[in-house]
């Protein structure tokens, strides 16, 4: 087996297309012919074929051609056959549906890497936890995540994510597939705290951008997303995590650039939602998924089932669906109880 597909014509999707067909034709100095081809799955036929014949995704990153050695397909049962890695990087909430659908066609020993970050509205399950329930026994599950903006990746400037995985040979062979020039991945055992730092501090984003919104200035988000870390991580300790994680690139390096960024979707929503917008009217107005929304429900279940306290998420989810007006939000969160400042954590 050889090669890598990408599942998913997003931005993100795109943006490891594009990187990962680059790279292997860099390895080989241009010659189109010696390299590898990496291929994109669009679910849409049509749109496959438009992305395919302009060699480009005009949806998410328009002018960035793609290289040479990438094509483009809807045909999900060839692209998943016969490759070291697939990607998948489907919205959360279709991470399930896409999994049944290659399941029948996965080769034995294929890595199958998600770069969907959220939890699944109903289950509460990690994006790993929804692969390993639709795909064989003996494939290979590992989650990417970190302080990845797409569109800067795409623009050729410096990251670095981690892959995480139950099997260090898993993990260590994703690494290898996915380290491409200025792209450096890492790894980890830990898949709980990888998944949830990158599922969870999309939550934090929306409140981070509500916050600027009001101008409450950097005090006020400085001690914002530290407690909201701190929120994070009690959660993903309680599921099993190792604590230290979420001081690493799937937690904190994702945290700070989720929360900093004009190209955070999250971010960007909350900035809306601080105008007194209703979360509907925002949404029906963007092409992009925010997957902080539906990750808010499904944490506020995990931690119900886990007996955790997540009083930032709880304010949050009462401004998206409950049209709680933002300021008394934060009121609520002020005029809590003042605890010692490792509560949780300390245990």
């Amino acid at each position: 087996m050889a090669g890598v597909t990408i599942l998913g014509t997003g931005a993100w999707g795109t943006t490891l297309a594009r990187l990962l067909a680059s790279e292997r034709l860099h390895r080989v100095d241009g010659n189109v012919a010696a390299a590898e081809t990496v291929l994109l799955w669009e679910h849409r036929s049509e749109r496959a074929a438009i992305m395919e014949r302009d060699r480009e995704n005009q949806d998410y990153l328009p002018g960035m051609k793609f290289p040479p050695n990438l094509r483009v397909t809807a045909d999900l049962a060839a692209v998943v056959r016969d490759r070291s890695l697939v990607l998948v990087v489907t919205p959360s909430q279709r991470v399930r549906e896409t999994a049944k659908l290659m399941a029948p066609n996965l080769s034995r020993g294929t890595i199958v890497t998600c770069a969907s970050k959220g939890l699944e509205i109903g289950t509460r399950l990690r994006m790993s936890q929804v692969l390993r329930e639709e795909l064989p026994e003996d494939a290979g599950i590992v989650a990417l995540s970190g302080p990845n903006l797409a569109l800067e990746i795409a623009r050729g400037l410096p990251a670095a994510a981690v892959v995480a995985s139950d099997v260090e040979a898993a993990a260590a062979q994703a690494s290898t597939l996915l380290n491409a020039g200025m792209f450096r991945v890492y790894t980890s055992d830990d898949l709980a705290g990888v998944e949830l730092g990158g599922a969870l501090k999309n939550i934090i984003a929306l409140g981070v951008g509500i916050s600027d919104g009001l101008g409450y200035g950097e005090n006020a988000k400085a001690a914002f997303m530290t407690r909201a870390l701190a929120e994070i991580s009690r959660l993903a300790l309680a599921a099993g995590a190792n604590p230290l994680t979420l001081a690493g690139l799937a937690g904190l390096g994702d945290l700070i650039a989720t929360c900093s960024s004009p190209l955070s979707r999250n971010r960007t929503l909350g900035l809306e939602l601080a105008k007194g917008r209703a979360l509907e009217e925002v949404l029906a107005e963007r092409k992009t998924v925010a997957e902080g929304v539906t990750t808010t429900r499904a944490a506020l279940e995990l931690a119900a089932a886990l007996h955790v306290e997540l009083p930032i998420t709880q304010q949050i989810a009462s401004v998206l669906f409950e049209q709680k007006d933002v300021k008394e939000a934060v009121r609520s969160l002020m005029l809590r109880d003042p605890k010692h400042e490792l509560h949780g954590l300390d245990e």
